[in-house]
């Protein structure tokens, strides 16, 4: 039976999944500032956030389980560690890996994530000592 190489999704999916991620940081992060403006909001942007990361984590699970099959699949840490010579196939798998890894928007998510978690603290010292 022959093995089925794993291939790069397409870029609307994985952009559509950064947007997602984006979408549910920017609910989380703004909890804070309803808390103090719109209280009646704060329910709904958490339920927006905690639904939006179950879709977004569970797209991530997907992905770094199809890495990890790949690399078992095709017994690849044991051909490097034994210096064996790749087949084509297996350069193939690398190709793929090694292209999932630089084509993905992960680190621009995690961006996002480190700079809204800061305004989200800064607004909400604010609120703190000269609002509220």
């Amino acid at each position: 039976m022959k093995k089925q190489k794993p291939t790069i999704l397409h870029p609307s999916i994985i952009y559509g999944f950064l947007a997602l991620g984006i979408i549910s940081a920017i609910a989380f992060r703004t909890i804070t500032i309803l808390q103090n403006i719109e209280p009646a909001w704060v329910r709904p942007m958490w339920y927006i956030g905690v639904v939006g990361y179950m879709f977004f984590f569970l797209y991530r699970y997907y992905i770094a389980e199809r890495r990890k099959k790949a690399i078992e699949m095709y017994q690849l840490i044991e051909k490097v560690k034994a210096n064996a010579c790749l087949t084509e196939e297996d350069r193939e798998v690398v190709i793929y890996l090694l292209s999932s890894i630089q084509k993905s928007p992960e680190n621009i998510n995690y961006l996002i994530i480190f700079i809204l978690s800061i305004i989200a603290i800064i607004f909400d010292l604010y609120y703190y000592f000269f609002v509220g």
